[in-house]
């Protein structure tokens, strides 16, 4: 299949989109700041408290998000617009009895008397504290979606297995199908057992599925960088709920092999435990790293090279900028579904050992 020219300028417009509008914003003039590729990727990597798509005639087109605060006030709740876009601590926000300033995505509440954020030599603050801050980002939000389009996908697809007499998938549930049924006889069945396998389908298919989707969502230009896979908080959540199943489902057999492995010497068995104690934790932190540093990668590397043409300050660049970016964007949707498939086979893997039954 043959891909025009124009389909490629006109994908490779949407990849620099963000890009532009954040050189645009963060040069106001030619000569006033020089392009930052390393300010620009953070910014797309990192979480924040709203979707800044672009900047026109110096002002922001953006998604403002909640803000939702639990000061010695009690809880603060407002929408990021007040902070009118800034991101340096100088918009003071008044709300509830207390002053908030946004530094790097940051909120803090200025001590009492303050009118202002003060910094030290390492730009750190002086006279403002963290608040707990349950904000709704825009990685807690594409979180949301997720969930929303999973339940649309799924319950469209268990009605047409309910309408249909003869049980033959179509539409949504024709999609659907192959790919549980994968997950089921690909993953489940070799990794687990024949026997115990249907216990755990409902976690391994959530987490294929969980992942996957967001990982797609991380790779659309328009949402800005929202890769919740590239969260480190979000793959180590992931990496908790295997780490509990696999220790609450682990059997007599299991510990035995931990504790006390059978079939070599006692000092052989004394000096085995312990790396097998520290190997219980290791293996979801693998898991927890794993799919943080693949996703984050993968943005980093097509953020870098659009970053060249603003780098070069020439248009002369922009064809290989957008070729190469278009070939990592290719490679990262199929890394999409391979880390959803990596992360889902390795939690099996860790629950068919942790129920596997003593061979005599």
């Amino acid at each position: 299949m043959r891909i025009s020219s124009f389909k490629v300028i006109f994908i490779g417009l949407l990849l620099a989109l963000p890009i532009a509008g954040f050189a645009y914003d963060k040069n106001e003039s030619e000569t006033d700041k020089k392009f930052d590729p390393n300010e620009m990727i953070m910014h797309h990597v990192k979480d924040a408290h709203e979707f800044h798509i672009i900047d026109i005639n110096d002002k922001a087109i953006s998604l403002p998000l909640p803000i939702i605060l639990w000061t010695d006030n009690g809880l603060t709740t407002f929408m990021s617009s007040e902070f009118h876009h800034d991101d340096t601590g100088q918009v003071v926000v008044e709300k509830n009895g207390g002053k908030f300033v946004k530094l790097h995505e940051k909120i803090y509440q200025l001590n009492e008397g303050a009118t202002s954020v003060t910094f030290d030599e390492k730009h750190d603050p002086t006279n403002a504290s963290k608040p707990l801050d349950i904000s709704i980002t825009r990685n807690v939000f594409m979180m949301w979606v997720s969930v929303l389009v999973l339940l649309l996908v799924f319950i469209s697809a268990a009605r047409v297995y309910k309408k249909s007499e003869n049980k033959v998938p179509t539409g949504i549930a024709g999609f659907v199908e192959p790919l549980v049924v994968f997950v089921r006889d690909e993953i489940a069945r070799p990794m687990i057992g024949e026997h115990k396998y249907k216990r755990y389908m409902p976690y391994l298919l959530t987490i294929f599925f969980f992942i996957w989707i967001n990982n797609i969502f991380g790779l659309i230009p328009i949402l800005n960088g929202a890769n919740l896979s590239g969260n480190i908080a979000f793959t180590f959540t992931l990496a908790v709920f295997t780490f509990i199943i696999t220790t609450f489902s682990g059997n007599k057999n299991y510990w035995k092999h931990i504790f006390w492995m059978p079939g070599v010497p006692v000092p052989m068995k004394i000096f085995l435990m312990p790396i097998e104690l520290i190997g219980i934790f290791t293996k979801p932190i693998s898991l927890m790293i794993r799919l943080f540093a693949n996703i984050t990668a993968g943005h980093i590397i097509i953020l870098a090279l659009m970053s060249l043409i603003f780098i070069f300050e020439t248009v002369a660049v922009a064809p290989i900028s957008v070729l190469f970016s278009l070939f990592i964007t290719v490679i990262e949707i199929v890394v999409t579904a391979i880390q959803a498939y990596i992360f889902t086979i390795l939690s099996a893997l860790y629950f068919g050992m942790a129920t596997e039954e003593e061979h005599h």
